[in-house]
Formats: C-alpha cells, sequence, structure tokens
C-alpha cells in the first residue's frame, strides 16, 4: 500500500509540473478557444456614387435555454412564442414553446430561433419577451457574418467581382473585388472567444479581450453604371438575335482610360446569358480584319506604303505557298486605292501591299509591331489577362513559317484580348497617347481619399502624328463612305469611325468551321470622347456572322444611347442666327394664335410642339404621338370648338 501510493505521488506530481502546461492547453481548447470575427468588406460603387457591391449583415439568433431563471422563463415563455411564430413561414406558437421546454430539460446551451435575418428583422427580434433581457439573464446568442451582395444585380457582376474561399482553402478572385481586395477592400478581422458545450458547437461568452474587426476601405471605380446598362442590353439583344455563344463589349473613356462599361455574357444549357467569364480582359483570338488597322499602322509608320498607292486584287483571290487569301467580294474589287482596299476590308489588297513591302525583312514589320507595344500585356489589376501573340521568325517556336507575314496582314496567327486592341484604338482616337485601361478611380475611407489613381501612359506615341491622321481617316472613311463595311451604322445625328472585323474560327476542322464578329472604333468620329469595341463569338451563320452585321449595331446603338444621354458640344454658336424658314413658321404660328379663339384652325405642316402650344392656349386637350411636323389633325378647320374639347394630331 505504502508503494502504491509513492507511485500515485510521483504520477500526480509528473501531471501537475512535467506535462501540466500540455495538458492545459488541450484542456482550453476543448474549452475555450478564439475565433476570426470578420471585418465588414468594403463597398465598391461606380464612378457616379451608386453601390455595386456591399457587405450586407446577416444574423443567427439562439438562446441558451438554462440561463433564464425558472420563474422567468416560465413567465416569458408564451409572450416570446407568439412573436416567434410571426415570422412568416416559421413554427406556430405552440411548436415553439414545446420545442424550448424540451431544450431546457435537455439542457441545450444554443438553441437555434432564426436564421439568417437581416439588420432590421434581428432587431425586430431583439425586442421579445426574453430576448429584451442581457444575455446573463435572458440567454440570447447572436452570432454576426457578412454576405456580398450586388445591388445592379447581374449587370457587370463579372467585372465587379468576388472573393470565394473553399472547404480546402482554395481562393477564387476574380474581377475588382478580387483584384482588389487584399490590398483595401479585406480590413483586418477581429477576434472573439467562444465556449465548446458539445457536438462541435460553440457558444460565444463574454470575452473582455475581444478585438473588434476593422472594416475595409471603399473602392470607386470608373464604371458609369448608365453607360454600363446601355452596353449590357444592346449586347445582350443581339447575342439573342444573332444566338450566338458569348460575346463582350466595352466602352473606354478616350483620354484617361477609364473603362466606362465592360459587359461579358455567356450562353447556359437553357439558352440564357449571364456574366460567366470576363471575356474581354481574358480571352485572346485572333482579331480578323480590326488587326489591318495595326498592319496598315506599321507600313504608313516605316514608309513602306501610302494610302494612295495603288493596289491589283487579281479578281478577290491570291495565293501564298499554296494556301488561298480570299475577298468576301465574288471577283475582288480590281485595281483600288489601298485606302479603299481598308475601306471595303479587301483581304488581298491589303495582304499584296504589306507582304510586298515586308517580304523580304518580315522582322521589321513584327519590330514595327513591337515599338506600337502590341506585344505586350495590358498587366491589368485585374485576374486572367489573355496573351498578345505575334509571330517572330527569330523566335524558334513554330509560329513562324512561309504563310506567317501575309496571314498577320489580315488578322490572322496573331492574338489579342478584346481590351488589348481597344487600347490599341483608343491610342488612335487619342492622337497617338497610348494609356492603359483603367478600373479604379479612387480608394476611400468614408469621404476622404485615400488613394487617388491617375492617369497611366503606356506609349507616350505609339506613331508619328501625320501616320495618326491617316489612320483617323481612314476609320471615318469606313462609316462615312457608301463603299465601306460600315457605312449601314452611319447617322447624320452624330459621328463615328471604326473598323469592322469577321474572323473565320476553329477554320482548320470544315465541321467545327465558325465566326467571330467584331467592330472597333471611336465617337465623335472628329473630336473623340469615347472608344469602343463588341466582339461576338460564334453567332448562327443561318442568321448572318459579318462584323457590321452583328457587333456594328451594338456599337451604334452604345454609341447614340450615349450620345443622346451625354451629347458632347464644346462650343454654343451666336443665338442671333435668323433662318428664313423658322422664321416663316413662326410667323404663321403667330399669325393663327391671334385669328383663331372659338374657331379650329389649320395646324398641318406645323412643327409639332408649335401646334400643341397654340390648341393647348385655346383651352383644347391634345392628343399626338412622336415628333415632327402636324401631317392631319382630327377636327377639320374652320369648325366650332369648345373648350376640353379634345383633338388628336397625326405626326409625320
Amino acid at each position: 500500500m505504502f508503494i502504491f501510493g509513492i507511485a500515485v505521488m510521483v504520477k500526480l506530481a509528473n501531471v501537475q509540473f512535467v506535462q501540466g502546461d500540455e495538458y492545459r492547453a488541450k484542456a482550453s481548447e476543448r474549452i475555450v478557444k478564439d475565433f476570426p470575427v470578420p471585418a465588414n468588406r468594403g463597398n465598391v460603387y461606380s464612378v457616379n456614387g451608386n453601390l455595386l457591391a456591399t457587405s450586407i449583415p446577416k444574423y443567427d439568433i439562439r438562446i441558451d435555454a438554462l440561463t433564464p431563471k425558472t420563474s422567468v422563463f416560465k413567465e416569458h415563455l408564451k409572450g416570446l412564442c407568439d412573436s416567434l411564430a410571426k415570422f412568416p413561414g416559421k413554427r406556430t406558437s405552440s411548436q415553439y414553446q414545446q420545442q424550448l421546454r424540451r431544450a431546457r430539460i435537455n439542457k441545450n446551451r444554443y438553441f437555434l430561433l432564426a436564421r439568417n435575418l437581416g439588420y432590421s428583422e434581428y432587431m425586430r427580434m431583439r425586442t421579445y419577451p426574453l430576448l429584451d433581457k442581457s444575455p446573463f439573464k435572458g440567454g440570447l446568442i447572436v452570432e454576426q457574418r457578412t454576405k456580398r451582395e450586388h445591388p445592379m444585380g447581374g449587370i457587370a457582376q463579372r467585372t465587379i467581382g468576388y472573393e470565394r474561399i473553399d472547404d480546402n482553402g482554395n481562393v477564387t478572385r476574380p474581377g475588382i473585388d478580387g483584384a482588389f481586395g487584399v490590398k483595401y477592400l479585406r480590413g483586418v478581422d477581429g477576434k472573439h472567444a467562444k465556449q465548446q458545450i458539445g457536438k462541435n458547437q460553440w457558444k460565444p461568452i463574454i470575452d473582455y479581450n475581444k478585438i473588434e474587426p476593422q472594416d475595409g476601405l471603399d473602392v470607386y471605380t470608373t464604371i458609369d453604371v448608365n453607360i454600363q446598362d446601355i452596353a449590357h442590353h444592346s449586347l445582350l439583344n443581339q447575342l439573342e438575335k444573332y444566338k450566338a455563344d458569348h460575346g463582350c463589349a466595352v466602352v473606354m473613356e478616350v483620354e484617361t482610360g477609364e473603362v466606362r462599361a465592360i459587359v461579358n455574357l455567356g450562353r447556359n444549357a437553357e439558352g440564357k446569358y449571364y456574366e460567366r467569364r470576363n471575356y474581354a480582359v481574358w480571352e485572346s483570338h485572333e482579331p480578323g480584319s480590326t488587326f489591318k488597322l495595326m498592319a496598315l499602322a506599321a507600313g504608313l509608320e516605316d514608309k513602306v506604303i501610302d494610302t494612295s498607292d495603288v493596289v491589283d486584287t487579281e479578281k478577290g483571290v491570291l495565293t501564298y505557298y499554296g494556301k488561298k487569301v480570299k475577298d468576301s467580294k465574288w471577283g475582288g474589287y480590281g485595281k483600288i486605292s489601298l485606302s479603299e482596299a481598308f475601306e471595303v476590308s479587301s483581304n488581298t489588297g491589303i495582304v499584296k501591299a504589306i507582304y510586298n513591302a515586308y517580304k523580304d525583312k518580315p522582322e521589321k514589320f513584327v519590330d514595327r509591331l513591337y515599338d506600337m507595344n502590341l506585344n505586350n500585356k495590358l498587366n491589368l489589376p485585374i485576374i486572367g489577362e489573355g496573351e498578345a501573340i505575334i509571330p517572330d521568325p527569330r523566335i524558334k517556336n513554330k509560329r513562324w513559317s512561309g504563310i506567317a507575314l501575309p496571314w498577320m496582314a489580315f488578322g490572322y496567327g496573331v492574338s489579342f484580348t478584346p481590351l488589348q486592341t481597344l487600347t490599341f484604338y483608343n491610342a488612335v482616337a487619342n492622337d497617338g497617347i497610348m494609356v492603359k485601361p483603367r478600373f479604379l478611380k479612387e480608394v476611400k475611407e468614408f469621404d476622404k481619399t485615400i488613394v487617388p489613381f491617375e492617369r497611366e501612359i503606356i506609349n507616350k506615341q505609339i506613331c508619328s502624328e501625320t501616320t495618326i491622321k491617316k489612320l483617323q481617316k481612314l476609320l471615318k472613311n469606313v462609316v462615312e463612305k457608301k463603299h465601306g463595311t460600315g457605312h449601314r451604322l452611319y447617322s447624320k445625328n452624330f459621328s463615328m469611325a471604326g473598323k469592322t472585323g469577321t474572323c473565320q474560327k476553329d477554320y482548320k476542322d470544315k465541321e467545327k468551321l465558325n465566326y467571330i464578329s467584331s467592330f472597333a472604333g471611336f465617337f465623335p468620329a472628329d473630336n473623340p470622347k469615347y472608344s469602343c469595341i463588341v466582339v461576338i463569338h460564334e453567332p448562327d451563320k443561318k442568321v448572318g456572322y459579318y462584323g457590321a452585321d452583328v457587333s456594328g449595331p451594338v456599337f451604334k446603338t452604345i454609341a447614340q444611347k450615349i450620345f443622346t444621354d451625354t451629347p458632347v458640344i464644346e462650343e454654343m454658336g451666336s443665338l442671333e442666327v435668323k433662318h428664313a424658314s423658322v422664321e416663316e413658321q413662326f410667323e404663321d404660328y403667330f399669325k393663327t394664335a391671334q385669328t383663331y379663339k372659338t374657331i379650329m384652325p389649320n395646324v398641318v405642316g406645323l412643327p409639332a410642339m408649335d401646334a400643341v402650344a397654340l390648341l393647348e392656349n385655346m383651352g383644347l386637350k391634345v392628343g399626338f404621338k412622336g415628333a415632327g411636323i402636324v401631317k392631319k389633325q382630327s377636327i377639320a378647320k374652320g369648325q366650332k370648338i369648345k373648350k376640353n374639347q379634345k383633338v388628336i394630331l397625326e405626326i409625320s
């Protein structure tokens, strides 16, 4: 017995002093543990202050059924359950009473009352009997978390982005939210102690060492919600019309490079379109005819070609190393100027000019493309930018062959993302200054600017002023001249400049052959404010696939609606200018207004607004639709009229 007693004492001493720290740590882990309290993620705003992404607090409400005294529990149980039963879709009062009594008998200290409540619902529940008392008296347990919401819905959702961490710790960070989350939006998590109550359940406890979380900063993007909405619906309508697989549209401010809208829509199995991937940033593909601008820029800058040069399209077919280059027009265009070859998008004309100029030194052509930064990625903060690919005869990577140079001339063998292509077109609109596309305006903490973002210049002058002026003229002619491939987009009300593109896709397998339709350009043509690119992949060939038909109308709709909402007017002319027809119309209006009081006048031929003003001043109720000149009136001239009598005007 004495030896046994000695052994017990030795063991106790060993547990207490030798292994004490280890056992105390294990006990602490099983009983109390610090849990992170997530910080509220900063908000993402549009350039005009509209909320694009925000963190909404959500609450789970539980109760420690053992904390209230028996008298308090019985006194407030029915009142609590009656209040809980008022939540739609929840349990009845009697069901709540039964479950809470059972929870108290079973010593449940973590009974769930409601999950995923909004702030107003949470504050309402805090007023309920028993829950309105302190946690020590009523047993209330509140668990708060945050949920990321996008008030604009699916519009620009892929570009706005998110940050997600799965169960294995893998992080996905697309878009602006993902790109700037770690640096600005995330904030600093806090810390709060919880007590284990069995079955891997942890109950928050009063923690005087609790560390409060620090909320993230707010990010103001360059996105304009009005322009974004215009671009989104314009692209969506065309995708649905042509049953295309996917497409994108980007609108950028010429001088600053600020991206005002970026839309990326892909089709799901049900045929519905949603923001599937950020195609404008990620998808590098052969651009087709939109690359002809880059090819001519290189040739013009090297002074090996000129827009006035005459090229023979040779009945619309050329052959290089057994491979044929064809024009879309059967029989070709004959002998035309290089300018016209660009405007009608003649493959043979552009290819012949570039090939003859550079066939002996193709590396000179490639170097000129390099000088214009076309081989470089834009190094965007948004993750996943696609590669810019330009074949080089000096690099042994199997991309260069005998047909590489002629194929490059009309946009095959090279690859760019839509945003990379747009950056070049934007530089042409910006008189040669290439600016980096920008998605952020500033980072704020409340109303205080923490980090401003300024314009970033990639290339101060991609080519000479002379070359730039010629390129700008070529792009205007594509739309303005009747033979231009974009002339059907021409409007007298506002000017545009751009280039159509129709590129074959998967052309090595005729069964998989499809098309990429695109249009890139800027508007207004003479004083560019915005540049824009529209790219649509795999339109239904039975409906149409040419760039002017598929992507061009989206460009025009975007330009037209932006111009209508925010017209760009630099100067206002003198208001003293007299116009003969306007003066004559006013004299007719004034004479009629003075003559007719109770007899219906003849308003046919008057401008609609003048006719409405005249008739309403006579006490008539006027109905009409549209704008223009009055073509017909429902009450004939000379008839007696009464006050509040209705007259219908037909407007031409």
